[in-house]
């Protein structure tokens, strides 16, 4: 009996994009249709307003400078506690008395959310950079210690146990063969730390209102902060908005690259 082959079509390439944007695009065009029944004189914000806010804020620089200002101190306080946070889940996943010792504390500290940090910071440090840095490295410490010492204890023990039969110094076992075990663990970790770091550089730039000791940029937190105490303009802080979820978008697809270009027999 002759039996019909069923031919195979691929998807056309353009289709998933189209699909992605399909629903915004309906969701725009009803926030539009709302704001044009609006008042002229309104405050609410629209599509076309915040689009004009955007072109506004672009042109002048004060949107890049803040954005700049604000990945700048992230960026910073971000390699701060990845550096404490991968060395001290290395000792802790490592040495059962690091581990006794240093967990009660840090698992004290983990729930505390950083913005109940943030007065005891201004007393210390001011309402400038310093402080930001301080609630950035203290958001992202626990993430990155946590998984790292979760990815040194699923590391092969009978690798560590031959490299110390063959004679091989505990800081070369460490850097050799447990660094690298857990590796995985640690750039999922680090990968959550930004991610937690740029919403509390928001926040406490948000919380601080106020500009950096230099003179210069509070952040796009200052930002958001000035445009609804001062100026009141809700476009503009639509704006920001768009901004730190498309800036939040980015990091976490770098972080997905490098993650896939560092360990590739994971994907």
């Amino acid at each position: 009996m002759n039996t019909s082959a069923i031919a195979f079509r691929a998807e056309p390439r353009w289709r998933p994009a189209a699909r992605a944007v399909t629903l915004p695009l309906v969701l725009l065009a009803l926030w539009q249709a709302w704001a044009a029944t609006l008042p002229a004189d309104s405050p609410a914000p629209a599509p076309l307003r915040v689009v004009h806010a955007a072109v506004e804020l672009v042109t002048t620089g004060g949107l890049l400078s803040a954005t700049a200002q604000s990945l700048g101190r992230v960026v910073l306080g971000f390699l701060c506690a990845l550096a404490l946070g991968v060395t001290l889940g290395l000792l802790m996943g490592s040495s059962r008395k690091v581990r006794e010792n240093l967990d009660p504390i840090i698992e004290s500290f983990r729930p505390v959310a950083p913005m109940a940090l943030l007065p005891v910071a201004i007393l210390w440090f001011g309402t400038g950079t310093p402080t930001a840095l301080a609630i950035v490295s203290y958001a992202a410490f626990f993430p990155v210690v946590v998984n790292t010492v979760h990815g040194v204890s699923r590391v092969d023990r009978k690798l560590v146990l031959a490299s110390l039969t063959m004679g091989v110094p505990r800081l070369t076992i460490l850097t050799r063969v447990v660094l690298p075990g857990a590796a995985p663990s640690i750039l999922l970790g680090a990968r959550l730390a930004m991610g937690v770091a740029w919403t509390a550089i928001i926040a406490a730039e948000l919380a601080v209102g106020a500009k950096s000791g230099g003179g210069g940029s509070g952040g796009i937190g200052q930002m958001m902060f000035v445009f609804y105490s001062y100026n009141i303009d809700l476009n503009a802080i639509v704006v920001c908005m768009i901004v730190v979820g498309v800036v939040a978008l980015l990091i976490d697809r770098i972080f997905r690259a490098a993650e896939t270009r560092l360990l590739p027999w994971r994907h």
